[in-house]
């Protein structure tokens, strides 16, 4: 019988534990907190793009793979898509009027956007899009035409309402036997609409829609892609919210602004006078009112976003309070300061919006402190390109933590755990049924 000693083989396990224990103090922190999300940096350490993800949002197999239900041989007739608003409320309800259009077998008329003097828009679907690229890519998904056959063209369309808010809007319901009827209507999509209850056929036909056939035209590409080639690079886009009439919709509280801010949201405001009081806390702390800039630059310092970061800002005309960013953050770039003076002021809101979109989907990393239609877009164009470096600033998180007395360091801590969980876990996004989420 052999008999064995463990003594030899207990001391070689400790002396290779404790050589192990050594060699890890002498790695750089730094590999460890790329890799360990939950850790806890010092302020400075880590960026918020250095957290590993989770999980990220891809487009979904049955949308790419292209095997879709083939179009009936003859359509019920027209419809019209009706789009009021901003560019990307425009675009967001177009791409939905797409989906409508292949539910309810009709054929698809090139969309109606409004003409609003308070956008300084005159600019029609033609001047922004490039149709025949769209007419090309949607094929197979639905129809599309240029032009109606001459027995329709004459007439305008029957006007469909779809503005009920209570319930869930049922088109097949409530919109097909106007098409039948009447042959040529027009809508504006409800949203109330539940988009996941569409047929994978109308669902294909909105994603298509929305992220592969809507190309800019030729021309406004081309500036777009000269300005992208202005700014300089690695840069990162931020969609900062805080016009005058942004703040005055809100009809939140903010007694700290300069009086002439205060000025120009009194004169937003018109009837919209803001909550006071218990109403004013408690609709703050539900994330309602939009982040100040120099709240702005607070948390983008809480993600060690460095204040020698090039940014662009995407935002539109009035930005108020804007020194409480460029105190911080230097490096800032706009439209109107790299575009030549009578370029910049010949432009339309859609031309504008289009190039913040444009150099948005582009960027290295993008930041939003609202959670608005471009925002949305923007986030579901980059999770399509492969670009995960997004992230939505939380303005109820925010407002909870500071209601909490927290200041300081202790507020910028806070901030990191916050946003550093939902950049990982990919919270925020709210991307449309076109994606899913892929665990990593």
């Amino acid at each position: 019988m052999v008999v064995f000693s463990v003594k030899p083989f207990f001391r070689i396990l400790v002396v290779s534990l404790s050589l192990l224990f050594l060699l890890a103090l002498q790695l750089p922190s730094s590999l460890f907190s790329q890799v360990h999300i939950y850790g806890e940096p010092s302020l400075g350490e880590v960026d918020i793009w250095s957290v590993r993800r989770l999980m990220e949002w891809r487009p979904c197999n049955w949308w790419l793979q292209g095997r879709q239900t083939a179009l009936p041989l003859e359509t019920y007739g027209y419809i019209r898509v009706d789009c009021y608003g901003g560019l990307n409320q425009m675009r967001r309800d177009f791409c939905d009027g797409v989906g409508i259009a292949r539910l309810l077998n009709a054929t698809l008329v090139l969309p109606k956007f409004e003409v609003a003097s308070y956008w300084n828009e005159t600019s029609g679907f033609a001047d922004v899009y490039d149709v025949d690229y769209f007419i090309q890519h949607m094929n197979g998904f639905v129809k599309v035409v240029k032009e109606l056959p001459p027995e329709i063209a004459s007439k305008e369309p029957v006007r469909v309402d779809c503005s009920k808010r209570k319930g869930q809007f049922d088109y097949v319901e409530s919109v097909l036997p106007s098409l039948l009827k009447h042959k040529y209507i027009s809508i504006t999509p409800a949203m109330s609409q539940r988009r996941d209850r569409y047929p994978l056929y109308a669902k294909a036909a909105l994603c298509q829609a929305c992220y592969k056939a809507l190309r800019l035209t030729r021309s406004l590409e081309m500036k777009a892609s000269q300005l992208l080639d202005a700014i300089p690079k690695p840069f990162l886009s931020l969609h900062l919210r805080f016009e005058p009439d942004m703040v005055a919709y809100s009809q939140c509280e903010y007694p700290d602004l300069s009086p002439a801010s205060m000025k120009a949201i009194e004169a937003a405001q018109v009837d919209r006078k803001p909550w006071t009081g218990e109403l004013a806390r408690v609709w703050r702390l539900r994330g309602k009112c939009p982040l100040t800039p120099n709240e702005t630059a607070l948390i983008l310092q809480s993600l060690s976003i460095p204040p020698t970061t090039n940014i662009y800002l995407a935002a539109g005309d009035g930005l108020m309070e804007i020194e409480g960013l460029t105190d911080t953050y230097t490096n800032i770039v706009t439209k109107s300061s790299i575009l030549s003076r009578e370029d910049f002021t010949s432009m339309h809101g859609n031309t504008k919006a289009a190039l913040d979109y444009y150099v948005s989907i582009n960027s290295d990393s993008y930041i939003a402190t609202y959670f608005g239609n471009m925002d949305k877009m923007v986030a579901a164009m980059r999770a399509f390109n492969g670009l995960y470096k997004t992230l939505f600033l939380s303005r109820r998180g925010f407002a909870q933590l500071t209601s909490q007395g927290l200041r300081g360091k202790k507020l910028m801590q806070a901030l990191w755990k916050l946003h550093r969980d939902d950049f990982a876990n990919g919270r925020g996004s709210a991307l449309s049924e076109c994606f899913c989420e892929f665990k990593l």
